[in-house]
C-alpha cells in the first residue's frame, strides 16, 4: 500500500509563542516532519514570533534543537534540516503594544496562504487578532488558529468567541484539539459511514453500552499551577472526551463536510441528559513510595481540584435513548491508554450456557498506544470435549494491517497543520460546538463546587477510586481492563 503525500500551497505560518515548549515538542517538529515528506513547498515559510528579541540565525538555533529533541534520529536529515531552516524567520513582536507589528507586515506576504498560530495564552488572543486585523496582516482569507483551553466555563468561552470573531469570521477560525487529528478517530468515521455492517446495529436496539478512556500514567507535576484551576473535567471531558462521544453518537452528515459534519456534533451536544450527582465520581491519586500526591504536585495543600473523573451520560434522542455512555479519565493510572469501546448486548436467545464463554461482541478503537481496532466475537474453543465457547479479538493494528503506512502514521499535529493550509475544517471545533459543551458541563462543576466535596483518593499506578467502579457495577457492567 502506498501513501500519497499531497502537497499544500505556498505559505505564511506566523507562530506566536514560537519560543515556547508546545512550540517546540509539537508545531516545529510536526512541520518538519511534513517537510521532509515533500508535503511543505520550498516557497513555504515560518515566521516566528514572541517578546524575546532574536535574530534569524538565533531563532534558526531555536529551531534545531527542537527538531534534535523531538524528532526521531532517523528521521533527522542535517541537509533537510539546513533546508527547512532555511524557510524560517523571526520577529519580536508586543502583543499588547505595537512593536514589531510594522516589521511583521514585511514579512508575511499577500500572495500566498496566510496562517496565524496562536501558541500562547488564551487572555492574548484578543489583542493579538486585534492588531494583525488593524496593522493590516490578516486578510479576508487568512486562517487563524488557536489551542485550547477555550475558555473555562460558558462566560469566558463567549467572550473568548467574540474577542475572535471581532478580527475573524467563524469560518476562518480553527480550534485545534489534537484528539481529532488522530488516525484512529479519523477511522472511526470511516467504520461507521462507510461499511454497511456497522451502522445497522448503530443503536439503543443493539447496543448495550459505550466506554470512553482515557488513561495516563503521569501526574501533573510541571503543570500543576495550571492544571489545579482546571481538573480533568475542564481538561480533558469538556473537549477530548465530549468529541470522541460526539464521533460515537452523532447521525450521519449527508455529505462529508466540515459545516454538516460539526452539525451533527453540536446536535449530540444538545442532547446530552443533566448528569446526576450519583452519576459523577472524582478522584486524587495518593502519594506512594516514589511520587508525591496531587496535592503535592499542584502545590496545593488543601487542593480538591480532581486528577480522575468518571460519569455515566445519558442521550435523549431516538438512537441512544436507553444506551449509557461511560466516560473516564485520569492521572497517574496503571498504563497508557485511550480508546472507545462499543459493547453490543448479548443474542437475544442463546442456545449455549452462558457459563461456557459466552460474551457480548464489541467493537474497540485504541487510540494510543498500538492504533487500531479491534472487533471481540466468540468462536468454539479448539479441540474435543464440547462446545466451549471462547472470545477473540478480530485485530486491525494499523502497524500490521497496513504495513510500512500503518506504521509510521503522522502526528495529529501534522494532518491538523495541513488542514489549515487547505481551508478544511472538518476536524476543528466550531464556536457554537464549544459553547455547548460549556453549558452542559457548567452545572456539573457548579455543584460540586457548591457542595464543597473531596475527590476520592485512590492509588498511582491503578485504575482510579474504587467509587468508579461501583458507578458500573450498579448496573451490572463493569469497566474495561486497563492492562495490556
Amino acid at each position: 500500500m502506498v501513501s500519497r503525500t499531497i502537497p499544500v500551497d505556498p505559505f505564511d505560518l506566523v507562530l506566536f509563542g514560537a519560543t515556547g515548549d508546545l512550540a517546540a515538542r509539537k508545531i516545529i517538529p510536526s512541520l518538519y516532519r511534513r517537510f521532509l515528506a515533500g508535503q511543505m513547498p520550498a516557497e513555504a515559510r515560518l515566521i516566528g514570533a514572541a517578546r524575546s528579541e532574536l535574530s534569524d540565525d538565533e531563532f534558526r538555533k531555536l529551531v534545531r534543537d527542537a527538531l534534535n529533541a523531538f524528532v526521531s534520529e532517523g528521521k533527522r536529515d542535517a541537509e533537510t534540516i539546513d533546508r527547512f531552516c532555511g524557510q524560517c524567520s523571526y520577529v519580536a513582536v508586543d502583543a499588547k503594544g505595537d512593536g514589531g507589528w510594522d516589521r511583521l507586515k514585511e514579512l508575511v506576504r499577500d500572495d500566498v496562504v496566510k496562517a496565524f498560530y496562536f501558541s500562547v495564552a488564551p487572555s492574548l488572543f484578543g489583542s493579538l487578532a486585534e492588531k494583525l486585523r488593524a496593522h493590516g496582516i490578516a486578510c479576508d482569507d487568512s486562517r487563524l488558529v488557536v489551542e485550547k483551553p477555550f475558555g473555562v466555563d460558558l462566560e469566558t468561552a463567549r467572550k473568548l468567541n467574540h474577542d475572535l470573531e471581532c478580527a475573524f469570521e467563524e469560518h476562518q477560525i480553527y480550534r485545534i484539539d489534537h484528539f481529532l487529528g488522530k488516525e484512529t478517530v479519523q477511522n472511526l468515521m470511516a467504520v461507521r459511514f462507510a461499511n454497511v455492517l456497522f451502522e445497522p446495529l448503530w443503536n439503543e436496539r443493539y447496543i448495550d453500552h459505550v466506554q470512553i478512556t482515557v488513561a495516563e500514567p503521569m501526574g501533573v507535576a510541571g503543570r500543576g499551577s495550571y492544571y489545579d484551576t482546571s481538573g480533568a473535567m475542564r481538561d480533558m471531558v469538556q473537549n477530548h472526551l465530549m468529541q470522541l462521544l460526539c464521533l460515537t453518537a452523532m447521525e450521519p452528515p449527508a455529505h462529508f463536510d466540515p459545516d454538516r459534519l460539526r452539525d451533527e456534533k453540536l446536535k449530540v451536544i444538545r442532547a446530552l441528559d443533566p448528569v446526576s450527582a450519583k452519576d459523577v465520581v472524582r478522584g486524587q491519586y495518593k502519594a506512594n513510595g516514589e511520587n508525591p500526591s496531587y496535592p503535592e504536585d499542584a502545590e496545593n495543600a488543601d487542593s480538591t481540584t480532581e486528577s480522575f473523573v468518571a460519569l455515566k451520560v445519558g442521550i435523549s434522542n431516538w438512537r441512544w435513548k436507553h444506551t449509557p455512555f461511560y466516560l473516564r479519565t485520569g492521572k497517574r493510572m496503571s498504563r497508557q491508554l485511550s480508546e472507545i469501546a462499543v459493547v453490543f448486548k448479548h443474542t437475544p436467545h442463546s442456545i449455549f450456557d452462558r457459563e461456557e464463554g459466552q460474551e457480548p461482541n464489541s467493537l474497540v478503537i485504541r487510540l494510543q498506544p498500538d492504533e487500531g481496532i479491534d472487533l471481540a466475537v466468540t468462536i468454539k474453543e479448539p479441540g474435543p470435549g464440547g462446545m466451549r465457547l471462547t472470545t477473540v479479538p478480530l485485530d486491525m493494528t494499523f502497524a500490521d494491517a497496513l504495513g510500512p503506512t500503518g506504521s509510521d502514521i503522522p502526528d495529529a499535529y501534522e494532518r491538523l497543520i495541513m488542514d489549515v493550509i487547505r481551508g478544511n475544517q472538518t476536524l476543528f471545533m466550531r464556536g457554537d460546538e464549544v459553547e455547548a459543551a460549556w453549558a452542559w458541563t457548567d452545572p456539573i462543576i457548579e455543584r460540586w463546587e457548591e457542595k464543597g466535596d473531596k475527590p476520592f483518593q485512590y492509588a498511582q499506578g491503578s485504575t482510579g477510586p474504587d467509587e468508579a467502579m461501583k458507578l458500573m457495577h450498579r448496573d451490572g457492567r463493569s469497566w474495561r481492563s486497563l492492562e495490556d
